[in-house]
């Protein structure tokens, strides 16, 4: 079975809803952080438009029944961007909106990463970086072997695939044909230490996956359409080569202070700075500024 069945290209007003969303996810994200004292800002801007493309657009979910045996599934590697996730989880329905209210306080079920046991539409408590995508192996095998056709996805920092576990997982992934799984890396080029090219280059990225055994998509990481387009290329579950999408994306993305930017991995924005970040998320992504 294709995900989602309806394989129809999007419209001009779906396209338009998914920025929408995208911009809701950059907001909350600022809101929460305010609550919490303190946000990982810029790795969820990277991540917006691929977070509003997979759950609004392409998923097979059923938050009524977040256990479903038939659902997707999504690791969410880079755990410490969980405050983008918990907003589209509760405008989905899997919990109520007010009780993101309490994020990061004592007693509540959401934290700075995600707990499986605690937050439903949560798949796997993710935040040690570089084990996502073995978990992703382990879901998407015991998928194939249980006959059911869900896909599972993982999103992946670029930072993290200085990893060796990443590489393993990959193998793995090749040679049990696990086409039914899906990386998506988010290839914002930083990471807490610096630009990744400094720390530990992972490029060129699509010649390194396809050298482990996997069929490579390259696109623009804040491009809606290109995004989905590159969902709706995926071959069918059956298939038995895993996929990765490497989605370019800039962090920080949608705040011009914040793009490209080492400063803001963490931060607090309190008083007029935060108002006037509200405001630039508002009016929606402008075109990028030339680097120096």
């Amino acid at each position: 079975m294709r995900h989602p069945e309806d394989t129809q290209p999007p419209t001009p007003d779906q396209l338009a809803l998914l920025a929408d969303r995208a911009t809701f996810i950059r907001s909350e994200t600022v809101r929460l952080a305010a609550i919490a004292g303190a946000g990982h800002y810029t790795s969820v801007f990277s991540i917006a438009e691929i977070l509003a493309t997979l759950y609004y657009g392409q998923l097979r979910l059923t938050p009524d029944e977040p256990r479903d045996p038939d659902r997707d599934r999504v690791i969410l590697s880079k755990g410490h961007a969980a405050i983008g996730l918990y907003p589209v989880l509760a405008d989905l329905g899997y919990f109520e909106p007010s009780a993101l209210d309490d994020y990061t306080r004592l007693g509540s079920p959401f934290g700075d990463h995600p707990d499986m046991k605690k937050v439903p539409g949560i798949d796997f408590s993710s935040g040690s970086l570089g084990h996502g995508l073995s978990i992703g192996v382990g879901m998407a095998l015991g998928g194939r072997l249980g006959g059911r056709d869900y896909r599972t996805w993982v999103l992946l920092g670029d930072a993290e695939l200085n990893e060796g576990q990443v590489w393993e997982a990959a193998m793995s992934a090749a040679h049990f044909g696990l086409g039914n799984l899906v990386a998506v890396v988010d290839n914002n080029q930083l990471g807490i230490d610096g630009m990744t090219r400094d720390t530990m280059a992972v490029e060129p990225l699509r010649e390194r996956f396809e050298s482990f055994g996997w069929e490579v998509q390259r696109v623009d990481g804040h491009d809606v359409g290109a995004l989905l387009a590159a969902y709706a290329a995926l071959p069918d579950t059956a298939h038995r080569v895993p996929q990765v999408i490497v989605a370019d994306t800039v962090k920080g993305r949608g705040v011009r202070a914040m793009e490209y930017s080492p400063d803001w991995h963490v931060g607090n924005l309190v008083g007029e700075d935060y108002d006037d970040v509200m405001a630039e998320i508002a009016a929606g992504l402008r075109p990028l500024e030339a680097r120096a």
